[in-house]
């Protein structure tokens, strides 16, 4: 049996809005409202994303601080939550690193690619993770593709990431008509079992369309976590419209149940994210 997964909710993201779904959460008290029922269905975490008044995607210290506080009111201190420094072709990797350091949040997703999209900050990169970890910060590196996991083994030797590091596997593209297969997780699994620096690695899978729910079924059959939500896809396997994150979120829930997969409590969920951790 293998060990109790996580599953984490991402409610909005930075492209979707009220004209993808009419339940797609944008202000502050509908994020909240939809990571409760998420976290009341089974959600033990939540990947949030802020936006502003005309409901864009931003990168804003103080938009994240009254999100993380009205979340901690609502849901707890079991709640892990996961702010993004998602770049969405706006901002830089200084702004991005300003962020984190301005919200300390307890985690925090990063796109590798958009990090470190200019190598000419490599080093301000380095400093800027080793200031994270040792802040006790949870990164989890959002991963397009199998090669970026060169970097991470780099990063690994370098010190400035945890031997089990998380990293977040993406099958797919956001594009139109856009179904993820659960055959798109395999060049991942191929390049990890490759890399001897990722052995000790923790991973998580999200997917996008009517194919979400067969990949993160076969990503729990194989030892990974789940992220599932309206960032990526809005349809259930049967290809019906989601009424809500909650109602995905308990999809998920019941196709492990199904197949005998024991989720985690909360208290194991977020030690398995925010607490354990060690250097090379």
């Amino acid at each position: 049996m293998r060990d109790p997964y996580v599953i984490m909710v991402a409610p909005n993201g930075a492209r979707r809005t009220k004209s993808d779904h009419p339940n797609l959460p944008m202000t502050l008290d509908e994020i909240v409202s939809a990571v409760a029922d998420a976290q009341a269905a089974g959600a033990q975490c939540a990947h949030v994303h802020v936006r502003d008044d005309d409901g864009n995607h931003i990168l804003d210290a103080r938009s994240y601080l009254r999100l993380t506080e009205a979340l901690r009111q609502r849901c707890g201190d079991d709640l892990v939550i996961q702010i993004t420094t998602e770049a969405v072709d706006r901002y830089t990797a200084e702004q991005q690193r300003a962020l984190v350091r301005d919200v300390k949040p307890e985690a925090v997703s990063i796109a590798l690619r958009e990090l470190f999209a200019q190598s000419v900050q490599q080093q301000e990169n380095y400093e800027f993770l080793q200031w994270a970890y040792e802040e006790n910060i949870a990164v989890q590196w959002i991963v397009y593709d199998p090669s970026e996991l060169k970097l991470v083994g780099a990063m690994i030797e370098a010190g400035v990431a945890p031997k089990d590091v998380h990293l977040l596997f993406v099958l797919g593209r956001y594009s139109l008509g856009q179904r993820s297969k659960p055959s798109d997780l395999v060049p991942f699994l191929t390049a990890l079992q490759n890399a001897p620096t990722l052995e000790s690695a923790a991973w998580s899978v999200c997917a996008f369309g009517q194919g979400e729910t067969a990949c993160l079924a076969t990503a729990l059959a194989l030892g990974g976590d789940v992220r599932v939500g309206f960032e990526n896809n809005l349809l259930n396997a049967d290809g019906s419209i989601a009424k809500s994150n909650a109602e995905r979120v308990s999809a998920i829930i019941k196709c492990a149940d199904g197949l005998g997969f024991p989720i985690a409590d909360p208290k194991i969920a977020r030690a398995k994210i925010i607490e354990n951790r060690s250097y090379a």
